[in-house]
């Protein structure tokens, strides 16, 4: 397990920042609005609170660099799909989104997150096919893991696989803020493809 000695918030983007030139790996995280991103960012990051959680989808409107340890930044990506956001407003966040995903030098491994208990929206899909147009593949984080029956886990997994379409191999780990299941496995990939720790 990471142990985490500090954290900083150290880099907030909005849509006419520009976007910094970390020399550090960077991690994504791109997610709807209400599907977990920042309770996943605080049990990663072994910390309560610090990534903001709302009750009030679509608060992020920022693209927020942490930095951990001085080792790597997670990169929190503004929340899509949420109805009470203008069109105008949507499409700055994907254009931020995408202006960051094709820029960044630093950026080593995306990972979407997909509410395990409902099939991907379109929003989703569209958000899979874009961050594999930019390059990359990205790793799926089924969350809300503790809000479903354990029977039925298998074949939500099956659901958002075939949802998505995703490519053959992508990793999908269920995760559960509550339990924090699915977090080891998490930082397993992040020292494998971001830190290349010898684990």
């Amino acid at each position: 397990m990471h142990v985490i000695k500090n954290v900083n918030l150290e880099t907030v983007c909005g849509i006419t920042s520009k976007l910094p030139e970390n020399t550090l790996p960077e991690v994504a995280f791109a997610g709807k609005s209400n599907v977990g991103k920042s309770s996943l960012i605080n049990g990663l990051m072994n910390r309560k609170s610090y990534a903001r959680t709302s009750q009030q989808p679509g608060k992020t409107q920022t693209i927020n660099f942490y930095n951990i340890n001085q080792e790597i930044y997670f990169v929190d990506l503004p929340g899509y799909g949420y109805a009470k956001v203008s069109e105008a407003i949507k499409a700055k966040w994907g254009t931020m989104i995408e202006r960051y995903l094709h820029t960044s030098r630093q950026l080593r491994l995306v990972f979407l997150l997909i509410d395990i208990r409902h099939e991907p929206s379109a929003n989703d899909k569209h958000m899979y096919s874009w961050i594999v147009d930019q390059g990359f593949n990205p790793v799926i984080i089924a969350t809300k893991l503790d809000k479903l029956k354990r029977s039925q886990v298998q074949k939500n997994i099956k659901q958002i696989k075939v949802g998505l379409n995703v490519t053959e191999g992508t990793p999908i780990i269920p995760f559960s803020a509550v339990s924090k299941q699915g977090r080891d496995e998490i930082w397993e990939l992040i020292e494998q493809y971001a830190l290349n720790s010898e684990i």
